[in-house]
């Protein structure tokens, strides 16, 4: 595992976990929290681990986050597609990874932004077409509709720190933030929950699966009966399990 920087914040970074293998597809992962301090990028490291054992390569991301500078809108999303278009200069300088093959995965907060990123990144620090392009994304209890986590009132209000305003004072920014008003991305996608998830409820995901049918993507969703919110960070669990099955079968069909 190696850290490289991809601007100067501290939290500008990204960890690159590489398998014994050249021209390795790419896990972008992004880890939960609510966008908040002090949740880190550790968060991912097991599963990173397990990406890099199965023969991928696991671009664990860092962003700014709320509780520090840069963090929310439109930083925290700026890093996204920052870090996300890093992997260029990673594989310009010889990282064995194949840019033709890019996944993002990320769980409860890291799901939105797995999912947000594989649609049209519109926030960005350039108005270049992006480099790196998006090829599958896996929500692991995403919080994909930010209007329905700002009624749910998920953790004491988070939407509205996150955007800096309710969806009736700045419905733009809802609109260019939640993926699921994105829709449709474009690119296949699985959302995975837990029946008793109580920190993202189920329904969040059942939703924006629906939607993402309606809008015409392809989008498989798994509910799983008794789990609840962190066991989709355990590697040797059942829902880390669907996820990379998932994986595996696609790229294998492409």
């Amino acid at each position: 595992m190696q850290t490289f920087r991809y601007g100067p914040a501290a939290s500008q970074a990204g960890d690159l976990h590489l398998p014994d293998r050249d021209d390795a597809p790419v896990v972008c992962l992004f880890h939960g929290g609510f966008w908040r301090m002090p949740y880190a990028r550790d968060q991912m490291t097991p599963l990173a681990e397990d990406l890099a054992r199965r023969g991928y390569a696991a671009w664990n991301l860092e962003y700014r986050r709320l509780g520090e500078p840069g963090g929310g809108w439109p930083g925290s999303f700026e890093d996204v597609h920052a870090g996300i278009e890093h992997l260029a200069q990673l594989k310009a300088d010889g990282a064995g990874i194949d840019l033709s093959r890019v996944l993002t995965v990320g769980h409860s907060a890291g799901g939105h932004l797995a999912l947000w990123a594989a649609g049209p990144r519109r926030i960005a620090a350039s108005s270049a077409l992006p480099q790196v392009r998006i090829m599958v994304a896996v929500g692991q209890a995403p919080a994909a509709d930010l209007r329905r986590i700002h009624e749910l009132g998920c953790s004491n209000g988070v939407a509205r720190e996150l955007l800096g305003g309710m969806p009736s004072e700045v419905p733009e920014r809802y609109a260019l933030a939640s993926p699921q008003e994105l829709l449709p991305l474009g690119v296949p996608q699985l959302v995975v929950h837990g029946e008793k998830d109580d920190v993202v409820p189920a329904a969040v995901g059942r939703d924006y699966v629906k939607a993402g049918e309606r809008a015409g993507d392809t989008v498989e969703y798994i509910e799983l009966p008794g789990v609840r919110h962190f066991e989709h960070l355990d590697p040797k669990g059942e829902a880390w399990g669907k996820v990379v099955e998932w994986l595996e079968k696609l790229l294998e069909a492409s």
